[in-house]
Protein backbone atom coordinates (compact mmCIF):
# COMPACT_ATOMS: atom_id res chain seq x y z
CA UNK A 1 0.00 0.00 0.00
CA UNK A 2 1.36 3.54 -0.58
CA UNK A 3 2.38 5.45 2.04
CA UNK A 4 0.59 8.76 2.71
CA UNK A 5 4.10 10.79 1.53
CA UNK A 6 3.97 8.96 -1.79
CA UNK A 7 0.28 9.41 -2.50
CA UNK A 8 0.53 13.31 -2.02
CA UNK A 9 4.21 13.00 -4.41
CA UNK A 10 1.61 11.04 -6.86
CA UNK A 11 -1.76 13.48 -6.27
CA UNK A 12 1.05 16.95 -6.31
CA UNK A 13 2.27 15.13 -10.25
CA UNK A 14 -0.59 14.56 -11.33
CA UNK A 15 -1.98 17.67 -11.23
CA UNK A 16 0.63 19.57 -11.95
CA UNK A 17 0.80 17.14 -14.93
CA UNK A 18 -3.16 17.63 -15.84
CA UNK A 19 -2.67 21.70 -15.83
CA UNK A 20 -0.48 21.17 -18.38
CA UNK A 21 -2.20 19.28 -20.55
CA UNK A 22 -4.89 21.99 -20.38
CA UNK A 23 -4.30 24.69 -18.81
CA UNK A 24 -3.84 26.90 -21.61
CA UNK A 25 -7.86 27.10 -22.26
CA UNK A 26 -6.85 28.82 -18.79
CA UNK A 27 -3.95 31.26 -20.22
CA UNK A 28 -5.19 34.57 -20.97
CA UNK A 29 -2.97 37.45 -22.88
CA UNK A 30 -2.33 39.04 -19.84
CA UNK A 31 -0.44 35.96 -18.57
CA UNK A 32 2.11 36.03 -21.44
CA UNK A 33 5.74 36.22 -19.43
CA UNK A 34 4.08 33.23 -17.21
CA UNK A 35 3.51 30.08 -18.77
CA UNK A 36 1.18 27.76 -17.20
CA UNK A 37 3.30 24.50 -18.39
CA UNK A 38 6.26 24.53 -16.39
CA UNK A 39 9.51 27.63 -16.28
CA UNK A 40 9.58 28.27 -19.95
CA UNK A 41 12.61 27.52 -21.81
CA UNK A 42 15.99 30.14 -21.25
CA UNK A 43 16.64 30.20 -25.60
CA UNK A 44 15.81 32.75 -27.31
CA UNK A 45 12.78 31.95 -28.75
CA UNK A 46 11.33 34.84 -31.16
CA UNK A 47 7.44 35.81 -31.14
CA UNK A 48 5.28 36.94 -34.07
CA UNK A 49 2.29 37.38 -35.34
CA UNK A 50 0.43 37.57 -38.78
CA UNK A 51 -3.01 38.07 -39.96
CA UNK A 52 -5.00 36.99 -42.67
CA UNK A 53 -7.74 38.90 -43.89
CA UNK A 54 -10.93 37.38 -44.97
CA UNK A 55 -10.22 34.00 -43.78
CA UNK A 56 -12.44 31.47 -44.73
CA UNK A 57 -12.91 28.09 -42.95
CA UNK A 58 -13.65 24.82 -44.69
CA UNK A 59 -17.58 24.90 -43.70
CA UNK A 60 -17.49 28.16 -45.71
CA UNK A 61 -17.56 30.91 -42.66
CA UNK A 62 -15.23 33.54 -42.36
CA UNK A 63 -13.11 35.80 -40.34
CA UNK A 64 -13.02 38.86 -40.94
CA UNK A 65 -9.17 38.99 -39.63
CA UNK A 66 -7.37 36.41 -38.62
CA UNK A 67 -4.54 36.64 -36.36
CA UNK A 68 -2.08 33.53 -35.95
CA UNK A 69 0.83 33.86 -33.31
CA UNK A 70 4.02 31.18 -33.50
CA UNK A 71 7.66 31.42 -31.75
CA UNK A 72 11.00 30.16 -33.77
CA UNK A 73 13.91 29.10 -32.02
CA UNK A 74 17.10 29.09 -34.65
CA UNK A 75 18.42 30.14 -37.99
CA UNK A 76 17.03 28.99 -41.31
CA UNK A 77 19.63 26.95 -43.35
CA UNK A 78 19.62 27.69 -47.62
CA UNK A 79 20.33 24.52 -49.78
CA UNK A 80 22.14 25.33 -53.45
CA UNK A 81 18.60 26.94 -54.54
CA UNK A 82 18.32 28.87 -52.03
CA UNK A 83 15.23 27.14 -50.47
CA UNK A 84 15.32 26.67 -46.58
CA UNK A 85 15.60 23.15 -45.69
CA UNK A 86 16.28 22.48 -41.87
CA UNK A 87 13.15 23.65 -40.58
CA UNK A 88 11.01 21.45 -38.23
CA UNK A 89 7.52 22.26 -37.53
CA UNK A 90 6.68 21.55 -33.85
CA UNK A 91 2.63 21.05 -32.99
CA UNK A 92 0.84 21.32 -29.25
CA UNK A 93 -2.11 19.32 -27.87
CA UNK A 94 -5.68 20.25 -27.02
CA UNK A 95 -6.22 23.65 -25.91
CA UNK A 96 -2.53 24.50 -25.21
CA UNK A 97 -0.20 27.29 -26.97
CA UNK A 98 3.47 26.81 -28.29
CA UNK A 99 4.80 28.24 -24.38
CA UNK A 100 3.62 24.40 -23.62
CA UNK A 101 6.26 23.18 -26.49
CA UNK A 102 8.74 25.76 -25.53
CA UNK A 103 9.28 25.48 -21.36
CA UNK A 104 12.42 24.63 -19.91
CA UNK A 105 11.48 20.74 -20.11
CA UNK A 106 10.90 20.67 -23.59
CA UNK A 107 13.87 22.73 -24.38
CA UNK A 108 16.17 21.04 -22.44
CA UNK A 109 15.06 17.61 -23.67
CA UNK A 110 14.80 18.31 -27.49
CA UNK A 111 16.69 21.48 -28.74
CA UNK A 112 19.70 22.57 -26.09
CA UNK A 113 22.65 21.53 -28.14
CA UNK A 114 23.34 18.15 -29.11
CA UNK A 115 19.32 17.37 -28.45
CA UNK A 116 17.50 15.59 -31.45
CA UNK A 117 16.17 19.00 -32.14
CA UNK A 118 18.95 20.81 -31.74
CA UNK A 119 18.10 24.48 -32.28
CA UNK A 120 21.76 25.28 -33.61
CA UNK A 121 20.99 23.04 -36.36
CA UNK A 122 17.58 23.38 -37.05
CA UNK A 123 14.89 26.03 -37.40
CA UNK A 124 11.75 25.46 -35.50
CA UNK A 125 8.60 26.96 -35.66
CA UNK A 126 5.69 26.79 -33.00
CA UNK A 127 2.54 28.15 -33.86
CA UNK A 128 -0.57 28.37 -31.55
CA UNK A 129 -3.27 26.76 -33.37
CA UNK A 130 -6.69 28.08 -34.26
CA UNK A 131 -8.57 28.95 -31.49
CA UNK A 132 -5.61 28.61 -28.89
CA UNK A 133 -3.43 31.04 -26.92
CA UNK A 134 -2.75 34.12 -28.69
CA UNK A 135 -4.38 32.76 -31.98
CA UNK A 136 -7.76 33.75 -32.85
CA UNK A 137 -10.00 32.58 -31.00
CA UNK A 138 -13.68 32.62 -29.26
CA UNK A 139 -12.72 34.34 -26.22
CA UNK A 140 -11.30 37.18 -28.15
CA UNK A 141 -14.82 38.80 -28.70
CA UNK A 142 -16.81 36.35 -31.18
CA UNK A 143 -17.82 33.82 -28.64
CA UNK A 144 -20.34 31.42 -29.71
CA UNK A 145 -20.30 33.72 -32.97
CA UNK A 146 -16.51 32.51 -33.65
CA UNK A 147 -16.62 30.14 -37.20
CA UNK A 148 -16.76 26.64 -36.46
CA UNK A 149 -13.50 25.03 -37.57
CA UNK A 150 -12.17 21.51 -37.37
CA UNK A 151 -8.51 20.16 -37.36
CA UNK A 152 -8.60 20.07 -41.30
CA UNK A 153 -8.81 24.00 -40.57
CA UNK A 154 -6.49 23.50 -37.98
CA UNK A 155 -4.04 22.79 -41.13
CA UNK A 156 -4.94 24.78 -43.86
CA UNK A 157 -4.22 27.50 -41.35
CA UNK A 158 -0.77 25.59 -40.82
CA UNK A 159 0.21 25.20 -44.12
CA UNK A 160 -0.49 28.64 -44.76
CA UNK A 161 1.96 30.44 -42.29
CA UNK A 162 5.02 27.89 -43.25
CA UNK A 163 4.40 28.19 -47.22
CA UNK A 164 2.89 31.54 -47.66
CA UNK A 165 4.69 33.82 -44.51
CA UNK A 166 7.30 31.92 -43.90
CA UNK A 167 8.33 31.01 -47.90
CA UNK A 168 8.65 26.96 -46.78
CA UNK A 169 8.07 24.69 -49.15
CA UNK A 170 9.39 21.48 -47.89
CA UNK A 171 9.62 20.81 -44.64
CA UNK A 172 12.33 18.68 -42.50
CA UNK A 173 10.10 17.12 -40.19
CA UNK A 174 6.96 17.81 -38.05
CA UNK A 175 6.96 16.66 -34.47
CA UNK A 176 3.40 16.66 -33.04
CA UNK A 177 1.62 15.75 -29.66
CA UNK A 178 -1.99 14.73 -29.12
CA UNK A 179 -4.22 17.12 -31.12
CA UNK A 180 -0.62 18.19 -32.75
CA UNK A 181 0.06 14.49 -32.90
CA UNK A 182 -3.46 14.21 -34.94
CA UNK A 183 -2.38 17.45 -37.75
CA UNK A 184 0.66 15.59 -38.35
CA UNK A 185 -1.07 12.33 -39.69
CA UNK A 186 -3.02 15.29 -41.59
CA UNK A 187 -0.08 17.33 -42.63
CA UNK A 188 1.28 13.69 -44.50
CA UNK A 189 -1.76 13.08 -46.23
CA UNK A 190 -2.70 16.99 -47.25
CA UNK A 191 1.08 17.64 -48.41
CA UNK A 192 2.86 14.41 -48.87
CA UNK A 193 5.57 15.68 -50.67
CA UNK A 194 6.46 18.50 -48.17
CA UNK A 195 8.44 17.46 -45.58
CA UNK A 196 11.11 14.52 -45.11
CA UNK A 197 9.07 12.98 -42.23
CA UNK A 198 6.25 13.17 -39.27
CA UNK A 199 6.23 11.89 -36.11
CA UNK A 200 3.34 11.59 -34.27
CA UNK A 201 2.87 11.16 -30.60
CA UNK A 202 0.24 10.42 -28.55
CA UNK A 203 -2.46 9.98 -31.12
CA UNK A 204 -4.32 7.64 -33.76
CA UNK A 205 -5.05 7.70 -37.29
CA UNK A 206 -8.60 7.03 -37.08
CA UNK A 207 -11.40 9.22 -36.80
CA UNK A 208 -12.44 10.04 -32.75
CA UNK A 209 -14.34 7.50 -31.79
CA UNK A 210 -15.78 5.15 -28.88
CA UNK A 211 -14.56 6.63 -25.57
CA UNK A 212 -12.59 9.67 -27.32
CA UNK A 213 -16.37 10.89 -28.70
CA UNK A 214 -18.29 10.03 -26.15
CA UNK A 215 -16.23 12.28 -23.05
CA UNK A 216 -16.24 14.77 -25.81
CA UNK A 217 -19.47 14.90 -26.51
CA UNK A 218 -20.72 14.49 -22.53
CA UNK A 219 -18.28 17.81 -21.54
CA UNK A 220 -19.78 19.66 -24.75
CA UNK A 221 -23.06 18.66 -23.50
CA UNK A 222 -22.40 19.90 -19.70
CA UNK A 223 -21.52 23.18 -20.88
CA UNK A 224 -23.85 23.67 -23.51
CA UNK A 225 -26.39 22.28 -20.84
CA UNK A 226 -25.83 24.80 -18.13
CA UNK A 227 -28.63 27.66 -17.85
CA UNK A 228 -25.62 29.90 -16.77
CA UNK A 229 -24.60 29.03 -20.78
CA UNK A 230 -27.06 31.11 -22.31
CA UNK A 231 -25.96 30.21 -25.79
CA UNK A 232 -22.45 31.29 -25.52
CA UNK A 233 -23.32 34.79 -23.69
CA UNK A 234 -22.37 34.10 -19.86
CA UNK A 235 -21.61 36.05 -17.30
CA UNK A 236 -19.85 34.35 -14.96
CA UNK A 237 -18.30 31.17 -14.96
CA UNK A 238 -19.99 28.01 -15.31
CA UNK A 239 -19.84 24.92 -12.40
CA UNK A 240 -20.08 22.71 -15.51
CA UNK A 241 -16.77 23.89 -16.99
CA UNK A 242 -15.26 21.97 -13.83
CA UNK A 243 -17.37 19.03 -14.47
CA UNK A 244 -16.15 19.26 -17.74
CA UNK A 245 -12.65 19.00 -16.83
CA UNK A 246 -12.64 16.58 -14.15
CA UNK A 247 -13.98 14.47 -16.67
CA UNK A 248 -10.99 15.26 -19.40
CA UNK A 249 -8.56 14.57 -16.70
CA UNK A 250 -9.84 11.62 -15.72
CA UNK A 251 -9.67 10.34 -19.25
CA UNK A 252 -5.91 11.43 -20.31
CA UNK A 253 -4.18 9.86 -17.23
CA UNK A 254 -3.08 6.37 -16.92
CA UNK A 255 -5.14 4.15 -14.58
CA UNK A 256 -2.01 2.81 -12.41
CA UNK A 257 -1.33 6.51 -12.27
CA UNK A 258 -4.57 7.17 -10.62
CA UNK A 259 -5.07 4.83 -8.31
CA UNK A 260 -1.94 6.17 -6.96
CA UNK A 261 -3.23 9.43 -6.83
CA UNK A 262 -6.68 8.55 -5.43
CA UNK A 263 -6.27 5.50 -3.02
CA UNK A 264 -9.49 6.73 -1.17
CA UNK A 265 -12.39 9.15 -0.18
CA UNK A 266 -9.80 12.16 1.27
CA UNK A 267 -7.68 11.78 -1.18
CA UNK A 268 -9.55 11.76 -4.35
CA UNK A 269 -11.71 14.79 -2.83
CA UNK A 270 -8.31 16.39 -2.51
CA UNK A 271 -7.61 15.70 -6.35
CA UNK A 272 -11.18 17.30 -6.99
CA UNK A 273 -10.78 20.04 -5.32
CA UNK A 274 -7.10 20.85 -6.82
CA UNK A 275 -8.55 20.27 -10.39
CA UNK A 276 -11.63 22.40 -9.56
CA UNK A 277 -9.05 25.36 -8.71
CA UNK A 278 -7.47 24.61 -12.56
CA UNK A 279 -10.36 24.99 -14.15
CA UNK A 280 -11.51 28.59 -12.67
CA UNK A 281 -9.81 30.01 -15.56
CA UNK A 282 -10.97 28.01 -18.58
CA UNK A 283 -13.61 30.14 -20.97
CA UNK A 284 -16.31 27.97 -21.70
CA UNK A 285 -16.49 28.71 -25.50
CA UNK A 286 -12.96 28.11 -26.16
CA UNK A 287 -12.94 24.85 -24.44
CA UNK A 288 -16.39 23.97 -26.30
CA UNK A 289 -14.73 24.83 -29.71
CA UNK A 290 -11.74 23.09 -28.90
CA UNK A 291 -13.28 20.00 -28.18
CA UNK A 292 -15.94 20.11 -30.65
CA UNK A 293 -13.21 20.73 -33.58
CA UNK A 294 -12.16 17.47 -33.50
CA UNK A 295 -14.68 15.99 -35.10
CA UNK A 296 -13.49 16.20 -38.64
CA UNK A 297 -10.77 14.05 -38.27
CA UNK A 298 -10.36 10.68 -39.99
CA UNK A 299 -7.16 10.31 -41.92
CA UNK A 300 -7.87 6.71 -41.79
CA UNK A 301 -8.97 6.22 -45.80
CA UNK A 302 -6.13 7.94 -47.33
CA UNK A 303 -3.04 6.39 -45.25
CA UNK A 304 -2.30 4.69 -47.93
CA UNK A 305 -1.67 8.05 -49.96
CA UNK A 306 1.02 9.04 -47.29
CA UNK A 307 4.69 9.25 -48.42
CA UNK A 308 7.02 10.76 -46.64
CA UNK A 309 8.84 9.03 -43.92
CA UNK A 310 6.16 8.66 -40.73
CA UNK A 311 7.33 7.42 -37.44
CA UNK A 312 4.29 6.93 -34.65
CA UNK A 313 4.77 7.08 -30.42
CA UNK A 314 2.31 6.12 -27.77
CA UNK A 315 2.64 5.12 -24.34
CA UNK A 316 0.85 1.68 -23.25
CA UNK A 317 -0.86 3.31 -20.45
CA UNK A 318 -2.67 5.75 -22.45
CA UNK A 319 -6.12 5.33 -22.06
CA UNK A 320 -7.06 8.02 -24.02
CA UNK A 321 -5.78 5.62 -27.30
CA UNK A 322 -5.97 2.67 -26.37
CA UNK A 323 -3.09 0.04 -27.63
CA UNK A 324 -5.22 -2.45 -27.11
CA UNK A 325 -7.53 -1.77 -29.65
CA UNK A 326 -4.42 -2.55 -31.96
CA UNK A 327 -5.01 0.78 -34.61
CA UNK A 328 -1.39 1.44 -35.15
CA UNK A 329 -0.51 -2.26 -35.29
CA UNK A 330 -3.56 -2.83 -37.84
CA UNK A 331 -2.82 0.84 -39.87
CA UNK A 332 0.57 2.00 -39.76
CA UNK A 333 1.90 -1.08 -42.24
CA UNK A 334 -0.59 0.38 -44.23
CA UNK A 335 1.63 3.63 -45.09
CA UNK A 336 5.00 2.96 -46.98
CA UNK A 337 7.68 2.59 -45.19
CA UNK A 338 5.80 3.53 -41.61
CA UNK A 339 6.45 2.57 -38.37
CA UNK A 340 5.53 2.91 -35.23
CA UNK A 341 6.31 2.06 -31.40
CA UNK A 342 4.33 1.76 -28.18
CA UNK A 343 6.47 2.76 -24.82
CA UNK A 344 5.55 1.09 -22.06
CA UNK A 345 3.86 3.09 -19.03
CA UNK A 346 5.35 3.01 -15.39
CA UNK A 347 3.64 3.92 -12.15
CA UNK A 348 5.26 6.83 -12.35
CA UNK A 349 4.16 7.88 -16.13
CA UNK A 350 0.94 9.41 -16.40
CA UNK A 351 -0.61 8.07 -19.25
CA UNK A 352 -1.36 10.25 -22.39
CA UNK A 353 0.31 13.00 -20.11
CA UNK A 354 3.36 11.21 -20.93
CA UNK A 355 3.55 13.82 -23.91
CA UNK A 356 4.46 16.86 -21.51
CA UNK A 357 7.33 14.51 -20.33
CA UNK A 358 9.79 14.59 -22.96
CA UNK A 359 12.47 13.92 -21.00
CA UNK A 360 10.82 10.22 -21.37
CA UNK A 361 10.62 10.07 -24.67
CA UNK A 362 13.28 12.13 -26.23
CA UNK A 363 15.83 9.07 -27.67
CA UNK A 364 12.62 8.24 -30.70
CA UNK A 365 12.76 12.10 -31.53
CA UNK A 366 16.57 11.25 -31.50
CA UNK A 367 16.53 8.38 -33.91
CA UNK A 368 13.77 9.69 -36.12
CA UNK A 369 15.95 12.86 -36.82
CA UNK A 370 19.31 10.84 -37.33
CA UNK A 371 17.07 8.86 -39.90
CA UNK A 372 16.05 12.09 -42.03
CA UNK A 373 19.38 13.75 -41.60
CA UNK A 374 20.85 10.42 -42.95
CA UNK A 375 18.78 10.61 -46.05
CA UNK A 376 18.97 14.42 -46.78
CA UNK A 377 21.48 15.10 -49.82
CA UNK A 378 25.46 15.91 -49.18
CA UNK A 379 25.61 19.29 -48.16
CA UNK A 380 22.28 20.20 -46.89
CA UNK A 381 21.75 21.11 -43.47
CA UNK A 382 22.50 18.33 -40.36
CA UNK A 383 25.02 15.82 -39.41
Amino acid sequence: MASPSMIKSARRFAVAAGALALAGLAASPASSQNSPWGPPGDAAYKPFDVTYQNYHFRDGETLPSLRVHYLTLGTPHRDARGQIDNAVLVLHWTGADSKAVTTQAYTKSLYDAGRPLDASRYFLIFPDAIGCGHTSKPSDGLRAKFPNYGYGDMVDIQHRLVAETLGIKHLHAILGMSMGGMNAWQWAEAYPDEMDGVMPVVSLPIKVSGRNAIWRHLAVDMIRDDPAYQGGNYTGPLTSVARAYALLRMMIDSVEHLQAVAPDGDSTDNFLAEIATQSRGIDPNDLLYSLKSSGDYDPEPHLSAIRTKLFALNFDDDEFNPDRLGALEKLTPTVPGARYVVQKGTTNTPGHLTMTRPDLWAQHVGTFMQELDAAKPAGAAGP
